[in-house]
């Protein structure tokens, strides 16, 4: 299990805010193209939004989600908000939502961590430290 650390604006009662854990960055194969980004994500108290993440010297965060079609092709959208309901586990897994982290500095190489910082609508914010891992490595358990 990785570090967590939780920031919430105005919320003072323990496990308000959502709770992310066992983040990982799995980088592109190809140089030049955008890494992913998984984590677990454990809703507070009440029902809230995701509305954004981002990660230190990352130009661009983007929420995206795939999906299979009817013809069996997999597809991804961009995904403005993810709603994160109360004492609910939302997942952003390979091949599920995932965030897409575009222009990641050549100084973030494998076995390095990189935190993302996931923020809400109401203002409340959460971390985590995600390991780094190369294109073809097994993800993280």
């Amino acid at each position: 299990m990785m570090a967590v650390t939780v920031f919430a604006a105005g919320c003072s009662a323990q496990g308000a805010a959502p709770v992310a854990e066992d983040g990982y960055i799995r980088l592109a194969a190809v140089p030049g193209r955008p890494a992913a980004g998984y984590f677990a994500l454990h809703g507070g108290a009440k029902d809230m939004t995701l509305v954004r993440v981002e990660a230190p010297g990352v130009s661009r965060a983007e929420m995206h989600g795939s999906k299979m079609t009817a013809n069996g092709t997999v597809t991804m959208e961009s995904l403005a908000t993810v709603p994160v309901p109360a004492r609910t586990d939302v997942a952003f897994a390979p091949g599920g939502q995932h965030v897409m982290l575009f222009d990641v500095p050549g100084t973030v190489m494998p076995g390095s961590r990189l935190p993302l910082t996931l923020r809400f609508a109401d203002g409340a914010s959460t971390q985590v430290e995600a390991k780094v891992i190369a294109a073809g490595d097994v993800a993280p358990e």
